[in-house]
């Protein structure tokens, strides 16, 4: 069976798309916790020898460094038989759903969540572009899962995985409280953290915490 080492640190929603795609596969993997904070994956010497689009994650099956995580929840999910689309057709809508969350809800979420929680002076007015964005794209995957179980259909895949990742967070974090704002998504995210061997970000990554800034 492959071994794994998984460069991260806690707050990294792709981080932990990574994890608990593994976690849910029924592997574990060797953690290795990364100083972002301090810049690590800033310097010439960690993008020279770790990753050199200077990211997290790094996911290393068999000492092989991989990066980018939607291509290796694919490979994941193809090595595995988990989580992928079962036709033709399921295949090309798991891509799209996949695609969009990294270029829109992903995207957004992440930049807009650190920015508001992670740094002592976010400018408002950036904040409040990142905020419109995310409750039109939120309201598009609202609309969706009022109408479908997951993402694609009745299972969940890698899909669900990446667009579940960000948003499964404390509300403190990224300041939505989807009870009252989305129900459709938090009765997915329900389902989501319902599946056998499920767990959270912060149970799955172990290591030093970025520090708040939000009152």
């Amino acid at each position: 069976m492959p071994s794994y080492r998984l460069h991260y640190f806690p707050e990294s929603g792709n981080s932990y798309k990574l994890a608990l795609m593994l976690t849910l596969c029924g592997e574990t993997f060797e953690p290795v916790w990364t100083d972002f904070a301090g810049g690590v994956t800033r310097t010439a010497e960690w993008r020279q020898r770790v990753n050199e689009m200077g990211e997290i994650p790094v996911l290393e099956i068999d000492r092989v460094k991989m990066t980018q995580t939607a291509p290796i929840l694919l490979k994941l999910s193809e090595q595995y038989d988990r989580f992928g689309g079962a036709t033709a057709d399921e295949k090309f809508e798991l891509l799209r759903w996949l695609f969009w969350d990294n270029h829109k809800l992903t995207g957004y979420m992440a930049t807009y969540r650190f920015m508001r929680t992670f740094t002592p002076n976010g400018d408002p007015q950036v904040l409040r572009h990142f905020r419109r964005r995310l409750d039109d794209f939120l309201g598009i995957l609202e609309q969706h899962l009022a109408r479908n179980v997951f993402a694609i259909g009745e299972k969940p895949t890698v899909a669900d995985i990446s667009m579940m990742a960000y948003l499964h967070y404390p509300s403190d974090e990224h300041g939505y409280d989807f009870g009252e704002s989305h129900p459709a998504i938090h009765a997915w995210l329900g389902r989501m953290a319902a599946l056998p061997g499920w767990r959270s970000a912060y149970d799955l990554l172990p290591g030093q915490r970025l520090t708040h800034y939000t009152k």
